[in-house]
């Protein structure tokens, strides 16, 4: 389900009933790239959308996904459910092996990894991203992608760690993957040593493009330079390509649903009003692609 889309001077924003925020390009033809974001522990896509929204306006062309993680008990947190992406029995290197529902969230990654490389989003045009446990998902699923293909742009973490260690291999060809990690100075709960090992243990699994930022007096968050920071990084990971374009179908060959289902996005739902023909629905769309609206 798709609600009301909102649009700004660069993408529609649209929230979904699972809680999945997507902000596309307002002409989703010019999509050539694809920035996936996942939240914190007892978080959802909405802790991110604002910084989304900023990244957004300097990087035009990518499409973001904030998915939300799946509602369960977390040990740690004396067994209260929340939105979490596995379970966390501790912050110690011995607790940090028990993630109960990794592999359930890392395969949800994948698919949406694997659903933006099925309309022509090429994996080295596609970075994972996230905060504290969502930033340890992302590495931890990002390193260890299905072989055969390229690897991804980039992997950003923010106050995140290497989740279960023992269970982390880096697949062949992903050892150059470039690493961008930030973790403030004073992080209270992923301590700066945790940070630090996260580091080593991953290179020593083959990592060879890891870079960890420091931030002096920043506790468990972001600040606005580190947000500038990733930034700059998804800039020189992602330059803009137009032979990195999207594969969209021809409006001509879509159905009613899916041609209602583009306009929606691109909130155009006022300009089809009254429409009662399947030609005038096709026309706004390719109107809209070639920019004429």
């Amino acid at each position: 389900t798709i609600y009301l889309p909102t649009t700004t001077m660069t993408h529609t924003t649209t929230r979904q009933s699972d809680g999945t925020i997507l902000l596309t390009p307002r002409n989703e033809s010019h999509q050539s790239a694809t920035i996936l974001i996942c939240h914190g522990l007892g978080d959802t896509s909405e802790g991110f959308s604002d910084v989304a929204t900023h990244l957004a306006s300097k990087l035009p062309f990518a499409k973001f996904i904030l998915p939300t993680a799946p509602t369960q008990k977390v040990t740690m947190n004396m067994g209260m459910a929340m939105p979490s992406w596995y379970d966390i029995v501790g912050l110690d290197k011995r607790s940090n092996e028990f993630c109960e529902g990794i592999d359930a969230s890392q395969e949800r990654l994948m698919e949406l990894v694997k659903g933006e490389m099925d309309v022509g989003i090429a994996r080295n045009r596609i970075v994972l991203a996230g905060f504290s446990q969502g930033g340890a998902l992302s590495l931890y699923t990002g390193m260890q992608l299905p072989a055969g293909t390229p690897p991804l742009a980039g992997i950003v973490v923010m106050s995140g760690y290497l989740p279960h260690e023992s269970g982390f291999k880096i697949t062949k060809g992903l050892e150059d993957t470039p690493i961008w990690h930030g973790h403030g100075s004073v992080d209270p709960l992923v301590k700066m040593n945790m940070a630090k090992e996260s580091v080593e243990k991953v290179k020593e699994r083959g990592a060879t493009n890891y870079t960890l930022k420091t931030y002096a007096g920043l506790a468990h968050s972001v600040n606005p330079q580190e947000v500038s920071d990733v930034l700059a990084f998804l800039q020189t990971v992602l330059p803009p390509d137009e032979s990195c374009r999207i594969k969209l179908k021809d409006p001509s060959e879509m159905s009613i649903k899916e041609l209602k289902g583009a306009i929606a996005k691109a909130g155009l739902g006022r300009k089809a009003l009254g429409f009662s023909e399947k030609r005038e629905f096709i026309d706004l769309v390719r109107d809209y692609r070639l920019g004429k609206l």
